[in-house]
């Protein structure tokens, strides 16, 4: 595990959809951005509507023990305690994912920030410790249509050294699987 603390995303506003196509997000689809962050890491952007308020997607999503139904890979999410106040919480996660000819548990720690505004809100997530080299992440909800515009940032290097091309892959093929997931189980569905 390292010790290395995370340098947190600098978005603190969503941009408007990736592609600019909103009736792609509205029919569905999940739009990504992939990027390199460093040479072992990755980095992606991803974008889904939700037919949902935005405050009732902000209840679910703050249920941190409730990711684990979210994305199939976590097999623990948990509040470990509050830190200075009720918008910033420590949370413990565990996962576990087969990935090419390997398969592997990471764990960590994370500080979580929610900020709430009139037009938005967002969580971010910044490491503390765990498996990674360094690890952070941005969830923004806005007002989209009739329902809600989830933008989900994420940059992360594990400390096993996988070349940035293969990691960016795997955040390409697994995310819009999990995405879909965390919808169908917003929704209810």
């Amino acid at each position: 595990m390292s010790g290395v603390m995370s340098r947190p995303l600098d978005k603190a506003i969503a941009p408007d959809p990736i592609s600019g196509d909103q009736s792609k997000l509205l029919q569905g689809e999940i739009l990504l951005h992939t990027r390199s962050h460093t040479a072992w890491g990755g980095a992606v952007t991803a974008q889904m509507y939700i037919p949902m308020g935005r405050p009732q997607v902000w209840q679910q999503l703050t249920d941190y023990p409730r990711w684990v139904q979210f994305f199939p890979d976590l097999i623990r999410s948990e509040v470990v305690n509050r830190l200075e106040g009720r918008s910033s919480k420590r949370l413990y996660q565990v996962a576990r994912k087969a990935f090419f000819m390997f398969a592997a548990q990471v764990e960590i720690y994370l500080k979580v920030f929610e900020t709430v505004q009139a037009s938005w809100q967002q969580i971010q997530f910044q490491m503390e410790k765990g498996s990674f080299h360094d690890f952070a992440a941005n969830l923004h909800l806005q007002d989209f249509e009739a329902g809600t515009l989830l933008t989900y940032t994420v940059q992360a290097t594990p400390s096993l050294p996988v070349p940035s091309p293969l990691i960016q892959e795997a955040m390409r093929l697994d995310l819009p699987a999990n995405m879909r997931k965390m919808r169908q189980v917003l929704c209810g569905n």
